[in-house]
């Protein structure tokens, strides 16, 4: 695992497309960029498909997405002549928590919702960065505050590996800027007020004024609203080594 102060210091000052290169090639075959379909996931999958770049690109298909997501998957698969790689939940275990707590039970109590989560996101995540030395993510510092101390390079012990979030300091602004300058199919549900896209049952359209997540669990605290994929020892908080 590489020092992280080098690498945030090496790679500050490059692109997007050069940071991707450049980590395809320090950590050859070892780099994954997971994909949600949102505006700043599909900025680095233009740069990567686009420019040729070798690092893996795969999405969790939870099963609740909405149509929308499907859609610009699609596009993107097309435009780029991909096939990005989809992960799924384990058939049993959705079979035994809606049998057991019902369809929606993730409204009912934050534990349930967060066994959701775990089932539907965790567990598949796991099978995608295994024998995985980088995961590339989407984060951006002001899409929450609980994301506003992370870095550039930070480590993820509980997976041994380190995460590369080459959009960190880019602003949303900067992010429509790129999808506009390079004609990237985007979510048709960041035009209707969803700024944030996640499964269709727990994410909606957000009011002006609002935080960029808001619409993310709307009916729990701001406290609880996250899904896990980016907590390390129950607090999203960098742990730098």
């Amino acid at each position: 695992m590489g020092n992280l102060e080098v690498l945030t210091e090496t790679y500050t000052s490059l692109s997007l497309e050069q940071g991707l290169r450049q980590l395809s090639l320090d950590f050859p075959g070892k780099a994954v960029f997971t994909t949600s379909f949102g505006l700043e996931d599909q900025a680095i999958t233009h740069a990567i498909l686009a420019n040729q770049i070798d690092i893996r690109i795969a999405t969790l298909d939870t099963g609740r997405l909405f149509q929308e997501t499907y859609d610009v998957w699609q596009k993107t698969n097309v435009r780029y002549g991909a096939k990005i790689e989809a992960f799924y939940p384990n058939e049993k275990e959705i079979q035994g928590f809606v049998e057991e707590n019902g369809p929606n039970a993730f409204y009912d109590s934050l534990d349930l919702r967060k066994e959701c989560c775990r089932i539907r996101k965790l567990v598949p995540l796991d099978a995608i960065l295994k024998d995985t030395e980088v995961w590339v993510t989407g984060l951006r510092k002001d899409q929450s505050g609980f994301r506003t101390e992370m870095s550039i390079f930070e480590s993820d012990p509980q997976r041994n590996l380190i995460k590369y979030q080459p959009l960190l300091l880019w602003s949303f602004e900067d992010t429509w800027k790129y999808i506009r300058e390079h004609n990237v199919p985007y979510n048709l549900l960041h035009d209707k007020g969803f700024p944030s896209i996640g499964c269709a049952p727990c994410t909606r359209a957000i009011e002006p004024g609002e935080d960029f997540r808001a619409g993310r669990w709307w009916w729990e605290q701001e406290s609880k609203k996250e899904c896990g994929l980016h907590w390390v020892d129950g607090k999203l908080t960098p742990k730098k080594g």
